[in-house]
């Protein structure tokens, strides 16, 4: 499925039934970032199903500046893998005024469907992946409270190649795409650094939204040369981007955006690059 312009995809119909995020109380950083979790009906295949979506959004009606935020896969069945929440990343960005999207994915958590282990054909995976992210964006994009001309995509890990597939495509609305240790790791017998890099010659080929990309040195799944020759892919192709290779962060940097202490190595360079596309960036309210 491709999106067209506004977001007109060829989506099912959608329900606009929200589904709760459970009778027990919410934990406290959940409830003042007024968490909503919700079903958002999608066709992934020919099949009928829901994406378990996970929305923040700062007091008011809006409309807000959105951030998608895409995750990663843990190993094993991803239908066990937690929901995605990003607390550090989503606080920072509710607190300035945008509300944040948590789709999983067909095959992840709480959402349906199954996820397809293509990793050896990543651009295929990522091209996937976005599929999802798509429905998502469609189901949101058509509520009062979304800014439709004001949009980033973001991902960790799996979901970077997601934001990175998503960018491939002309989107209206979308303003910059932001890649934390993006790619997808296959522990095969098949030449999957190669996939990757050719997976992002691929997507800068096509892609015209500027993006922002943070690797660090001791990244155990993307190291720097793998990084570097992604990005190089990336922009020989004709894609627009700015990788920041930040060096080491604790024992593992691919888990640098998801801890308190790495919002001092991505603020200040994504803060730069919101500004740059005309997204804001301004603190609206306290934590």
């Amino acid at each position: 499925m491709m999106p067209p312009n506004r977001y007109r995809l060829a989506a099912a119909a959608l329900c606009g039934a929200l589904a709760c995020a459970g009778a027990h109380a919410l934990p406290a950083s959940a409830a003042r970032l007024g968490e909503q979790v919700v079903a958002v009906p999608a066709n992934i295949g020919g099949v009928a199903l829901t994406l378990q979506t996970t929305i923040y959004k700062p007091p008011g009606d809006g409309p807000f500046p959105v951030l998608f935020m895409n995750h990663g896969k843990a190993g094993g069945n991803a239908h066990l893998q937690p929901r995605a929440t990003f607390p550090v990343i989503s606080r920072e960005f509710v607190k300035r005024g945008y509300a944040v999207v948590i789709p999983m994915r067909a095959g992840f958590a709480g959402s349906g469907g199954t996820y397809v282990n293509s990793h050896c054909d990543a651009k295929n995976n990522g091209e996937q992946q976005a599929n999802s992210l798509f429905f998502a964006m469609e189901y949101v994009m058509k509520q009062p409270w979304a800014d439709q001309d004001h949009v980033i995509i973001a991902g960790q890990s799996h979901g970077g190649l997601t934001a990175i597939a998503a960018g491939s495509h002309k989107i209206a609305g979308v303003r910059g795409i932001i890649n934390f240790a993006g790619g997808v790791n296959s522990r095969s017998s098949c030449d999957w650094q190669a996939a990757l890099v050719d997976a992002f010659k691929a997507y800068g080929a096509t892609s015209t939204i500027p993006s922002l990309w943070f690797y660090g040195a001791n990244d155990t799944h993307f190291g720097p040369a793998l990084a570097a020759d992604m990005y190089a892919a990336y922009t020989a192709a004709g894609g627009k981007a700015q990788l920041v290779a930040y060096g080491p962060f604790k024992k593992d940097a691919h888990a640098m955006s998801s801890s308190p202490d790495g919002v001092a190595v991505w603020w200040p360079e994504t803060r730069r690059f919101l500004q740059s596309v005309g997204m804001p960036t301004d603190i609206k309210s306290k934590d």
